[in-house]
């Protein structure tokens, strides 16, 4: 599977660590801006996503059974339910990420984030209670309210980071992921194998720990003067989205967003029924094969982004990636053998450099007090994909390509579609980079 700063003064800010700069005393910690003698930095913001991504981690293996389990189908049958919740989440995200984007560039990514955290707390509460499926779509109605925490997330990371630390401090997070990965799925299949509601109730204490230590530990990373009104017209989707128009090289970009997000959220989504519809796995295998998943994400994105960049670029490094994550989905499309899905994830991890690099292109082209209005167009736009793609990749394809009465039973079919929709994502890149070529200062 796919992969999704301080001043300049002294290296040592830039770096994963909090530096020398020690922790302010309690009572700094509701201040709108950085307490006194605590500057931003990397440390704060990746554990906050990295339990954030644990928590959702852990409840991956279970979700879809739990499906199953309340809607009384079969894996096929289940297929339509989940779509349509996992389609609920996404629906939600696109109405609010802008909202909340722009809602940070005027009050600051602290207090955005925390309301967002908490939300996801209360979300994994509701679903770990759950009997009824009724009750999963509000759940993820909730979460796709306050699912923009990572909006926030990557508004504060272009806030501290610099044009030499952007792609690394990207691929940290990215790093994050594959941490949460690593550990979480495994966890998640470990403790469904009793009960298929302990996920849930795990996940919603870390998300309230995450948001505990938000509360006390992250500094604000927008200052006022940087702030901006608030704009509904701005917080509309559709206007969110024509943020974009104003810089020429992101609008061509996000159709390689769109299109590989498109894909990445259908494999997301459609994997757990895949493995079990082709290779009758549990959900603990399926957690210890997303453990893998992870451990390869963290190599990938932890330690391969700022070496890849650094001699390559963005550019090169993102149209590399993008081919070698358009083959990893075919791979997994005609995988014939259980042994083949390890193998295919290590092809996959590197096509996870693309994350990282097209993120920094984006970032950098951005004013300081557009960057969370930039982001929350972008996760808009992802929400689309992410409303769309559980209903084609799982609903429609893998449902009908499942189902007794289809022509060939082909649980590989939404694999292959993604990988020709990155192939596409591959072709425009080229053309969006001829049209606009490195030299070019795009205003």
């Amino acid at each position: 599977m796919n992969q999704p700063e301080p001043n300049e003064s002294s290296g040592e800010d830039n770096e994963i660590s909090s530096g020398d700069s020690p922790y302010a005393p309690p009572g700094n910690v509701g201040s709108e801006t950085p307490p006194q003698g605590r500057q931003p930095g990397m440390l704060f913001i990746w554990v906050t996503l990295f339990i954030d991504i644990l928590g959702i981690g852990i409840v991956i293996p279970v979700l879809p059974k739990l499906v199953e389990e309340l809607s009384g189908t079969d894996v096929s049958g289940a297929s339509m339910y989940y779509g349509l919740i996992v389609a609920s989440y996404a629906t939600m995200q696109f109405f609010f990420a802008p909202i909340l984007g722009g809602l940070s560039d005027r009050f600051g990514r602290r207090p955005i984030l925390l309301v967002a955290l908490f939300g996801l707390g209360v979300d994994f509460l509701i679903q770990g209670f759950a009997h009824q499926l009724w009750l999963l779509f509000l759940a993820r109605v909730i979460s796709g309210i306050f699912g923009a925490s990572f909006t926030v997330g990557n508004a504060y990371i272009a806030d501290i980071s610099t044009d030499e630390t952007r792609a690394r401090n990207f691929g940290l997070v990215g790093a994050a992921f594959g941490l949460g990965f690593t550990f979480g799925p495994p966890l998640g299949g470990l403790l469904g194998a009793s009960d298929l509601r302990i996920p849930f109730f795990v996940t919603a204490g870390l998300a309230l720990v995450n948001w505990l230590y938000g509360y006390f530990i992250l500094p604000e990373s927008l200052p006022p003067e940087k702030r901006r009104a608030f704009s509904f017209k701005n917080a509309k989707p559709l206007g969110a989205i024509g943020t974009l128009r104003r810089y020429p090289l992101i609008a061509g970009l996000t159709f390689v967003f769109l299109l590989k997000a498109f894909a990445q959220r259908g494999l997301e989504n459609v994997f757990v029924l895949y493995s079990d519809a082709q290779f009758n796995w549990t959900a603990m295998t399926v957690g210890v094969f997303l453990g893998w998943v992870g451990v390869l994400a963290i190599i990938v994105q932890g330690g391969m982004v700022r070496p890849s960049v650094k001699r390559f670029g963005e550019r090169k490094v993102l149209l590399i990636a993008t081919f070698i994550s358009a083959v990893s989905f075919i791979g997994y499309a005609f995988a014939s053998q259980p042994w083949m899905l390890p193998v295919i994830a290590v092809i996959g991890a590197l096509g996870g450099l693309a994350g990282p690099a097209i993120q920094s292109l984006i970032t950098k082209e951005v004013d300081e007090s557009f960057q969370g209005e930039v982001q929350g167009a972008l996760t808009s736009l992802q929400s689309l994909t992410s409303i769309a793609a559980p209903l084609v990749f799982t609903s429609v394809l893998f449902g009908y390509f499942t189902r007794a009465s289809a022509p060939v039973y082909f649980p590989g079919a939404p694999f292959l579609l993604g990988g020709i929709l990155i192939f596409v994502a591959f072709f425009i890149a080229i053309a969006v980079f001829k049209r606009w070529p490195e030299e070019a200062k795009e205003s």
